[in-house]
């Protein structure tokens, strides 16, 4: 990694905040949905779930690029330079029945009071695989960490 505090500072954010921002896309118009969200281990894969009924869940079935924007906002004042944000850019794919328990099992363990609606036959685990994230620090500071194989 070529900035390791800007890369702690991603892992912190990721692991620290429970709800992210996820855009679709769908024939050309982008919609914007809030997420509970886990990540991988290593951070090159997020999870989030939600039901086969939402706009995001058709949207997936169409267009599978997206991006999650974490950060590390309140409603109490932050001073402006303390403030970071985190995009995450890859695919998202809806995890697979062999994959599903495992993946429920790392979702589960940052969300145990979502474990009613995420075991639901009628909700849908999806996986991220990150391309790229940026981290965007002091609103101008900006770090590229790209998720090669």
């Amino acid at each position: 990694m070529t900035n390791p505090s800007a890369w702690d500072s991603v892992l912190q954010l990721l692991q620290e905040q429970q709800l992210g921002v996820l855009a679709t896309n769908r024939h050309g118009h982008a919609y914007a949905s809030l997420v509970a969200f886990a990540v991988t281990g290593d951070a090159r894969g997020l999870y989030f779930a939600t039901t086969r009924a939402t706009r995001k869940y058709h949207n997936l079935a169409e267009d599978q690029q997206v991006a999650l924007l974490v950060d590390n906002r309140s409603n109490q004042e932050l001073v402006f330079y303390e403030a970071a944000a985190v995009s995450a850019y890859g695919q998202a794919e809806e995890v697979s029945s062999e994959a599903r328990e495992e993946a429920l099992v790392l979702y589960l363990a940052k969300h145990p009071q979502l474990k009613t609606f995420a075991s639901s036959p009628s909700t849908a685990l999806f996986r991220i695989t990150v391309e790229s994230y940026h981290l965007v620090q002091r609103f101008q500071n900006v770090t590229e960490f790209r998720m090669g194989g």
